[in-house]
């Protein structure tokens, strides 16, 4: 069991998504499939303005973003962190890290970079506060 962040480095790289977990104003945790960033101190990723979780998070910025690296659970991590809108993130189209990690994903959804970036326009920054994983 590790506590470093840093310890995790290729499982965050290799992974193309983590589970962003919200809670609602009713206590309920509201777990939901993300494309993210990672710079190496905070997490990035996108959302369309009107969704629960932006909800959740202007209420309760406290969050956790879950990883996977095998089948059988023996290598994972979860991060618990802050999260925040982030307004000074360029745009997902303009975010050159991004763009190499997901623009093939974006095709897959039958998007363009520009109709993601409409849909998508809200940045999120994930801090990390606390890490456990193996």
């Amino acid at each position: 069991m590790s506590d470093n962040i840093h310890d995790f480095e290729d499982l965050i790289r290799d992974s193309q998504f983590a589970w962003f977990t919200t809670v609602r104003a009713d206590g309920q945790p509201q777990p939901t499939p993300v494309w993210f960033i990672w710079d190496g101190a905070t997490f990035v990723i996108y959302s369309q303005p009107q969704a629960q979780k932006v909800r959740n998070l202007r209420a309760n910025p406290k969050v956790a973003l879950s990883f996977a690296g095998d089948d059988e659970g023996e290598e994972y991590l979860v991060v618990m962190g802050h999260a925040a809108i982030d307004a000074q993130a360029p745009a997902p189209k303009d975010n050159a890290a991004y763009m190499a990690k997901y623009s093939a994903g974006i095709a897959n959804i039958d998007m363009t970079p520009d109709s993601f970036n409409a849909t998508f326009s809200l940045a999120i920054r994930i801090t990390p506060m606390r890490v456990r994983g193996e």
